[in-house]
């Protein structure tokens, strides 16, 4: 499936991010009759199938080496597909999609920070300023802009259970490491596939429905095919025309493509929301290494970046940004 030579790859980048905006607007449509468990299990069941297909055709993995992997990929399936859909879903119940994509934002500059301390090297004082200012942008949103009076605040649930999120998505990233030689959509689709397994005694216990409402089967069916499925086949091919770090500067457009919609559909954004997203975004561009941007900085060997596992090549396999391990950004 070949893309156009220059506007080809970039209209599949921008693609690909706005679909995974789509899961957090959705996502916030769903859970107002579905539960978690509910649109977190329906949603993987729909999605493995076609992931299977389209990692056939566009990667023709050795299936048999994938199940290989499969004590690591239950690990990264109970993290990212089940734990982080889970704290996501719920966090929609409780908050805007446009705090929880904001929230979702300082991620990378979480990962960066793990990365860096399981692999014992410090931080350039530029990333840790990064980090800060994010964090401040964080605490912003969460506390609507009275970070001062954080002590006395009763902060929203859904805000704080975003944190959690994170926390849980940048364990799935560094735990993604030992699957380097795995293509990432066949890899996506066999944790698919055992997501939904984790999530069936859920559904044989009765707590899972199809929804009744027209609006949130539409989300969920949306959800299924456009950030589950369309995402990674449009980001992957991409990546044969667009090196990873070119790539990675595509990967704030979620955040920013959440508030466009949300703002569209009648959501009225606050000045915390704004000032905070903008230090947010700020904080990762801080973070950022440009050095790692120069030609050649991911060459064989080396760990690259994406959304959401640390592998040797930036692909996606989840709902945000990869960022390497070592707490380096190359985009």
């Amino acid at each position: 499936m070949p893309l156009p030579p220059r506007t080809g790859p970039i209209a599949a980048l921008v693609g690909a991010t706005l679909f995974w905006a789509g899961n957090y607007v959705l996502g916030a449509v769903a859970v107002r009759e579905m539960s978690p468990v509910a649109l977190t299990a329906l949603r993987w069941s729909l999605a493995v199938v076609p992931l299977a297909v389209i990692a056939q055709v566009v990667e023709r993995p050795d299936w048999r080496a994938v199940l290989r992997t499969w004590r690591r990929q239950v690990v990264l399936a109970l993290l990212g597909m089940v734990g982080y859909a889970l704290f996501v879903y719920t966090a929609l119940q409780h908050t805007s999609s446009v705090n929880a994509s904001l929230v979702n934002a300082l991620n990378p500059a979480l990962i960066a920070l793990l990365g860096a301390a399981v692999a014992r090297r410090g931080l350039t004082g530029r990333a840790v300023a990064g980090m800060s200012v994010g964090l401040l942008g964080v605490l912003v949103v969460i506390t609507g802009g009275r970070v001062g009076d954080l002590a006395s605040l009763e902060l929203n649930v859904g805000d704080l259970l975003m944190v959690g999120a994170i926390v849980v998505w940048s364990l799935y990233t560094l735990g993604g490491r030992g699957l380097a030689g795995v293509p990432p959509i066949a890899s996506t689709a066999f944790q698919a596939g055992i997501a939904a397994l984790l999530m069936a005694p859920f559904a044989a216990a009765g707590q899972v429905h199809w929804p009744r409402g027209r609006d949130a089967v539409v989300a969920l069916v949306v959800i299924a095919l456009l950030p589950s499925v369309g995402s990674y086949l449009l980001w992957n091919l991409a990546l044969r025309r667009v090196p990873p770090a070119e790539a990675g500067s595509y990967l704030n457009l979620i955040t920013v493509f959440t508030v466009l919609i949300s703002a569209v559909t009648g959501y009225a954004l606050g000045a915390a929301q704004l000032v905070g997203g903008v230090l947010v975004l700020g904080g990762v561009l801080l973070v950022r290494d440009r050095s790692a941007a120069a030609p050649g900085a991911a060459g064989p060997g080396r760990v690259r970046e994406h959304a959401g596992e640390t592998v040797r090549d930036v692909r996606p396999a989840g709902d945000v940004p990869r960022v390497p391990a070592d707490g380096r950004r190359g985009d």
